[in-house]
């Protein structure tokens, strides 16, 4: 069985994504494990536990012998388990093609909708490529009810949850359908109350912190306390803001019930996490805090699966917060608007997708179990490409919403007076403009209404 367990630990690392550097003793004390192996000969410092030393020691390492910090894998990179490694029980053929679906339906809808933008139909896109595993192995882990905080690229766990292809087109698109924002949100924006979801902002690490306050509302809800979480997505270079500290202090001391999750895909845009930090990764931090931490390989979807179970379960148990790191590869570029092949050889990402690849990895786990076969991939692939089109295609044709929603729905409660205001003095502007000026006349055909419904309403 899985057991997440408080650093400091004593095991080699055997992951190679995190690209961080050694880090070694210092001159002036040796390494941190030669420490007396009497250390509380002296006792220990008041009102603490600290054992007194008499010798100068400084250490900078985590691990007590400055090695790195070890990877939790239970997939080899041909899809077998490793000797010791347990394969979740829970998962049987079922759930493990679900999974796996879920998997190949992320790259299928980045390749459309990175190819839509790039036509100029749709405004900003963000991809998934080589992330699959953390997405849909930490999903799978979490109960559909518990509260999701997310950064940006985090539609499968959303999707698992429900949220359909039509939800996702017509949010990307803005359009009358937008079951997010009424096209108030840029696309990649989402959020859905019904699936617990919290809506995405795009200043970056800002919901860090939010999701140590949710989970605070969690642990003081009597009907949810000790059984439900706040769960937070964020990148290596999000945990570099001052917010990052924020939630894992406050979600640590206070404490709240909430579990991180760090997706280190080895670049923060164009910054590689060699340049990002000096330490070893982002679990380095988790002790600091007192919290449990645990880091895993985020390319195998079920050790991904069993460390965010376990992460769960000790973050609701002990009301308090939770570090995982999912070690992983961003294999496309950080969003339509940036060329990676500026900072990184293609032969690296090249080498990555053939040699790390997360759904090669899981496709054979399951075919060597006779769960899966190339057949029933082939079938699955022109079935997704043919379902993602399709919705696609019907967000497309449908218009904008009614300009009138654009003030709706902004603040909860009565309506300030800032927004009647606005309203009202758009409605006279297009009164004035909107039958005679051209751009406006092409502008107001692409929403429903051609905004009759602000020209025909009285002060």
């Amino acid at each position: 069985m899985l057991r997440a367990v408080r650093l400091p630990c004593r095991a080699q690392n055997i992951t190679a994504p995190c690209r961080v550097r050694r880090i070694t003793s210092t001159p002036t004390a040796g390494p941190a494990n030669s420490f007396p192996k009497e250390p509380t000969a002296h006792g220990v410092l008041p009102s603490s536990q600290s054992p007194i030393l008499s010798t100068l020691k400084f250490f900078n390492s985590v691990t007590g012998d400055g090695t790195q910090i070890p990877t939790y894998r239970v997939l080899d990179s041909v899809g077998q388990p490793l000797e010791g490694a347990t394969v979740p029980e829970e998962i049987g053929e079922a759930m493990a093609r679900r999974m796996y679906e879920s998997m190949v339906q992320l790259p299928i809808i980045d390749n459309l909708m990175y190819n839509v933008q790039r036509q100029g139909k749709l405004a900003f896109y963000m991809t998934h490529y080589g992330e699959e595993a953390t997405l849909i192995g930490s999903a799978a882990a979490l109960a559909n009810d518990d509260e999701v905080l997310g950064q940006y690229r985090e539609l499968g766990v959303l999707m698992w949850r429900g949220f359909t292809l039509a939800d996702m087109m017509n949010s990307s698109f803005g359009n009358c359908e937008d079951p997010c924002s009424r096209g108030k949100q840029m696309p990649m924006h989402f959020g859905s109350r019904k699936h617990h979801f919290h809506m995405i902002s795009s200043p970056l690490a800002t919901q860090i912190p939010q999701a140590a306050g949710v989970a605070f509302a969690l642990r003081r809800d009597p009907s949810r306390r000790g059984k439900n979480c706040a769960v937070v997505y964020f990148g290596e270079g999000a945990a570099s803001e001052g917010d990052f500290h924020a939630g894992m202090l406050f979600a640590s001391t206070i404490p709240s019930p909430t579990l991180f999750i760090a997706r280190n895909n080895g670049f923060a845009i164009s910054t590689p996490a060699n340049e990002q930090y000096y330490g070893d990764g982002i679990a380095a931090r988790g002790p600091g805090y007192g919290m449990h931490t645990i880091r895993v390989d985020g390319n195998d979807v079920l050790a991904v699966y069993n460390a965010v179970k376990e992460a769960r379960r000790l973050c609701i148990d002990e009301g308090r917060g939770v570090l995982v790191e999912a070690m992983t590869y961003r294999v496309g570029h950080h969003s339509t608007s940036d060329d990676s092949f500026a900072y990184r050889p293609r032969q690296e990402v090249e080498d990555r997708k053939r040699l790390d690849n997360p759904l090669a990895r899981f496709r054979l786990f399951l075919e060597a179990r006779g769960w899966w076969s190339a057949e029933e991939d082939d079938a699955l692939r022109a079935r997704l490409k043919d379902e993602v089109l399709k919705a696609f295609k019907k967000a497309e044709a449908l218009p904008k919403p009614e300009l009138r929603e654009m003030f709706e729905q902004v603040y909860g409660g009565e309506e300030p007076w800032t927004l009647r205001e606005q309203r009202e003095e758009l409605g006279r502007l297009l009164k004035k403009y909107g039958d005679v000026w051209e751009p406006w006349k092409t502008e107001l055909k692409k929403h429903k209404g051609a905004g009759k419904e602000l020209m025909d309403t009285k002060p």
